[in-house]
């Protein structure tokens, strides 16, 4: 039985999350015999009292572990040989900033298992902290909302919602939320904000945790298509009411031949796709992107559109939550992402630049990386659920023998990317980047 190591978060400094909480170690380690040492942190949500409780030995070195779980990156020199290291790397895109990282693990002759890869037969991802970044990134959306219309000068019921970070618990955000859509039907906006048109981006774990919190406000559901009709937002009303579209591919990407639009052929062809989503943005107030994307894709919002609206005279939207956080990806002008610290930039269409805060002209961006940080104990205790009925199989698995004789779940099996120094097949395609 290997024995597995839970390692303290070292990439970021408000990092707080683990992939196991001692709830489930107890049960790993009770109803499995998995040996559990959990490396000592000054930070990470759950104490070490707890996780002693639980069964595991808090330490300082891990060293004797054959399976080492975290959560983001770990750093060049970590590395030893024959040792599995399961966590977030980054690396199936061949992004650059962590080839380095891969370099060092495949020398010194470890393993890697990719969270992310862990897949269902449909490509569904089966662990994930997806959805607690849709709810943390939509509080902090409507927090830069409130925080933007007062430096605006506009008194304003969203002003009481705080930085998803400060609050103690999920459920004190939601009661702040719920008590600002109160506010707004009683009250409304001040003359000349509303109504308040939202949007958002996705049909996966993140925009689901972004709508369940938009839920919690006073919002009428709308189609897609009410937003491309001509008349724009003269047909929506009321300055104690919000409107709420949820936008998927299938609603803005059109065949450049004008074929009906298949998700399964847009994922393997989209140079045959372009978008029209601009179409749909041009009366929306506030964005919460949260969609997949990679560089193959068309983008969402373009740097040209927004300087062209600005010129116009006709830009609406004044609030965007990138959850997605591509720097100048899906949305262009998300130019750089933003940490816990200091989460918002204002973007200035006319000139390309941005200034971190909430004032100046422009809109407001809110492109915080790591955003289930926010929430460490709520999505830490999610992540874990996921991923704790996996353990038992990689503490049993022998990963000193070939990949074609290495006993895992084919859903686990599909996220080892590095065995014992070497790409697996399915990413050998990783060596041009390295």
């Amino acid at each position: 039985m290997n024995r597995t190591g839970i390692r303290h978060e070292d990439k970021y400094a408000p990092e707080r999350r683990t992939p196991l909480v001692p709830k489930d170690v107890r049960f790993l380690i009770s109803g499995h015999g998995i040996a559990f040492k959990v490396e000592a942190s000054p930070k990470r949500i759950f104490a070490h009292r707890e996780f002693e409780a639980a069964g595991a030995e808090v330490t300082g070195d891990l060293s004797g572990c054959d399976i080492i779980l975290g959560v983001k990156e770990m750093p060049i020199g970590y590395f030893r040989k024959g040792k599995v290291y399961v966590y977030f790397s980054h690396v199936i895109k061949g992004q650059s900033q962590n080839m380095p990282m891969l370099r060092d693990l495949m020398d010194a002759g470890a393993s890697l298992i990719d969270y992310e890869r862990i897949l269902d037969e449909q490509g569904r991802r089966l662990i994930f902290f997806g959805r607690h970044a849709g709810i943390a990134g939509t509080i902090n959306t409507l927090w830069t909302l409130g925080q933007r219309l007062k430096v605006l000068g506009k008194a304003n019921p969203f002003e009481k919602i705080r930085q998803a970070a400060t609050y103690d618990s999920l459920d004190e955000a939601k009661s702040d939320i719920r008590q600002a859509g109160e506010e707004l039907l009683a009250r409304g906006l001040p003359e000349g904000t509303g109504p308040l048109l939202f949007a958002v981006t996705g049909d996966g774990n993140v925009a689901q945790g972004a709508l369940e919190i938009m839920d919690l406000l006073p919002v009428e559901k709308i189609p897609a298509a009410r937003l491309a009709e001509d008349n724009g937002r003269k047909q929506f009303g009321g300055s104690r009411k919000a409107y709420l579209v949820n936008l998927v591919p299938a609603d803005y990407m059109v065949h450049r031949e004008g074929k009906e639009f298949d998700l399964a052929d847009y994922i393997v062809h989209p140079d045959a796709y372009e978008s029209r989503f601009e179409h749909f943005l041009e009366p929306v107030d506030v964005l919460v992107n949260g969609i997949y994307w990679d560089e193959k894709y068309p983008r969402l919002v373009t740097r040209e559109w927004l300087r062209n609206r600005e010129e116009q005279g006709s830009l609406q939207l004044s609030v965007i939550g990138d959850i997605t956080c591509d720097p100048e990806g899906s949305v262009e002008c998300t130019v750089k992402a933003t940490g816990i610290e200091d989460p918002v930039f204002v973007y200035d269409p006319a000139s390309s630049g941005h200034a971190m805060g909430f004032e100046g002209p422009g809109i407001a961006v809110m492109a915080v990386d790591i955003l289930p940080s926010e929430l460490p104990r709520e999505s830490s205790e999610h992540f874990s659920r996921l991923l704790s009925p996996w353990i038992p199989a990689l503490a049993s698995a022998d990963f000193q023998v070939p990949f074609d004789e290495l006993h895992l779940p084919a859903e686990l099996k599909r996220a080892v990317i590095v065995q014992n120094g070497r790409l697996t097949p399915d990413y050998a395609y990783l060596e041009q980047y390295l």
